[in-house]
């Protein structure tokens, strides 16, 4: 199995300032290649601490430059947030940086503090983002991009530099609800599992994801990359503990960024997904109650309880990766550096052998830092 780590700059913790978040966020960051981890994810998000990270590209092209074997994921671009040519141009720029380490992760959004402050029409979201991924996705493998649509209008423009290696196979979308999934299948893309609804309607899901991308691409889908906050300890105690102050913090962070608690999201067109979520957390003591639901969801234990449910997690959607988190909700670094050294020793090497990387797209479409560009070289 494909083992990746996240780091996502969460702002909070008592007298933890945004400088001090970033030292040590990106300290963390420069051990993912020493300790063996075969990837390493940003996020992207603006205005709160909820997490601090708003170019996720620049983010990764400052880690292109400081290793030379991890591959770099987004998780993910927020495509309606964005002109779609840029990203076509950043994502080209990037992969070249990397010689060609670049997994291109993207999404469409739901925080409203994050619309409102672009003053986008968050109802618009989906069409936007479906209109974003046709042109870029297009212009990555062609070297040109050009769009006539509703929220898109691109007169044709050549990327420069040009695209040197198909994205096939390292392009992946976040998706929660089954009308997103039909859309990702549609566009050919694989799926980022974020963790936060039952893995029972998950599978269903992703079965009917798998479907549709078999009839609209002839071929199957890549098999999807799951994430989780990871919380690992020698103790089983102290892991369950600790579990429930940092990822139950990180959920309540979750709560209040996107709004949880009101209504917005249950009259909202697009996100109706979200409908039964914001109405359980808005009954009284329901945040609360939650915690353990989504705690349920997520990785922590002992090392060995942390392989058992990354393992089962992997067999109900076939996944072929992981992405852990490892420092959030204001967990001091010590812990956080703690948890992941010890998952990285105890965790990482038992799960590589789930997966072969030979039944891996990631690993069949990454490229090493001696490989030689010119063989993936788009043919005219």
């Amino acid at each position: 199995m494909h083992v990746g780590m996240a780091v996502i700059f969460q702002g909070q913790g008592e007298e933890r300032t945004d400088r001090n978040v970033y030292r040590n966020e990106l300290r963390l960051g420069d051990l993912a290649e020493p300790l063996g981890f075969d990837s390493i994810w940003g996020v992207e998000h603006h205005f709160t601490d909820y997490t601090m990270c708003p170019d996720v590209l620049q983010f990764l092209t400052y880690f292109a430059g400081r290793t030379t074997r991890v591959q770099l994921g987004s998780m993910v671009v927020v495509l309606p947030w964005h002109d779609p040519l840029r990203v076509a141009e950043q994502v080209v720029m990037l992969d070249h940086f990397s010689n060609g380490r670049f997994i291109f992760g993207m999404g469409r959004g739901l925080g409203r503090v994050e619309f409102e402050g672009f003053g986008l029409n968050q109802e618009a979201s989906r069409d936007m983002f479906v209109e974003s991924a046709q042109m870029i996705l297009r212009g990555l493998e062609t070297g040109v991009c050009e769009f006539q649509g509703k929220f898109v209008e691109q007169t044709r423009r050549t990327l420069r530099p040009a695209p040197f290696k198909s994205f096939k196979g390292r392009t992946f979308a976040a998706a929660v609800s089954p009308e997103s999934s039909q859309i990702m299948a549609e566009l050919g893309v694989g799926l980022l599992i974020i963790p936060q609804k039952p893995w029972d309607q998950v599978e269903q899901e992703i079965a009917d994801y798998r479907a549709i991308f078999r009839k609209s691409n002839g071929i199957d889908a890549p098999r999807p990359i799951v994430a989780g906050w990871t919380f690992c300890d020698e103790n089983r105690d102290r892991a369950e503990e600790l579990a429930r102050k940092y990822i139950g913090g990180y959920w309540h962070s979750v709560v209040r960024h996107y709004e949880f608690v009101g209504d917005h999201l249950t009259k909202m067109k697009g996100y109706e997904a979200y409908k039964l979520m914001q109405e359980r957390a808005s009954l009284p003591g329901g945040v609360d109650k939650m915690v353990d639901y989504f705690m349920g969801l997520q990785i922590w234990g002992t090392p060995e309880m942390c392989y058992e449910k990354i393992v089962a997690n992997q067999m109900r959607v076939d996944a072929q990766a992981f992405t852990g988190i490892f420092s959030y909700a204001g967990m001091p670094y010590d812990i956080a550096e703690d948890n992941l050294r010890l998952f990285a020793t105890q965790v990482m090497p038992e799960l590589k052998k789930v997966v072969p990387a030979d039944e891996q797209a990631l690993a069949a479409a990454g490229v090493g830092a001696s490989a030689d560009p010119g063989a993936y070289r788009l043919q005219a």
